[in-house]
């Protein structure tokens, strides 16, 4: 199946992520998910179906249920974008950091 979404539409939603999470530690069947939430099932099999379209989860019938399992791989988009803002605030603290520690030196030479 072709996404028709991406990654970031999964994660855009509080409740989406909260899936994403109970099913990133355990698979489990849209009924048991369902009864995580509070709202009806059918909004919870909206959101399951959002995640599936964005490639986040695989569904596998078994018997009437749908079991639902987490697919990470597909959230290092998520990560490659993030990467690049990640190293340009770690590199401004490690700046900050330096400017501090020159300031107390500066002070104690005093």
């Amino acid at each position: 199946m072709e996404s028709r979404r991406d990654v970031f539409q999964a994660i855009a939603d509080p409740t989406r992520r909260e899936i994403i999470y109970h099913v990133a530690r355990k698979s489990q069947n849209v009924n048991a998910l369902a009864e995580r939430f509070d709202m009806s099932r059918q909004a919870v099999s909206l959101h399951v179906k959002i995640l599936q379209e964005c490639g986040v989860l695989s569904i596998t019938k078994e018997g009437r249920e749908r079991h639902c399992s987490v697919q990470l791989e597909k959230l290092t988009d998520v990560s490659d974008w993030l990467e690049p803002l990640r190293k340009m605030w770690e590199d401004r603290f490690n700046q900050l950091d330096e400017l501090l520690m020159n300031q107390k030196s500066n002070k104690n030479e005093k």
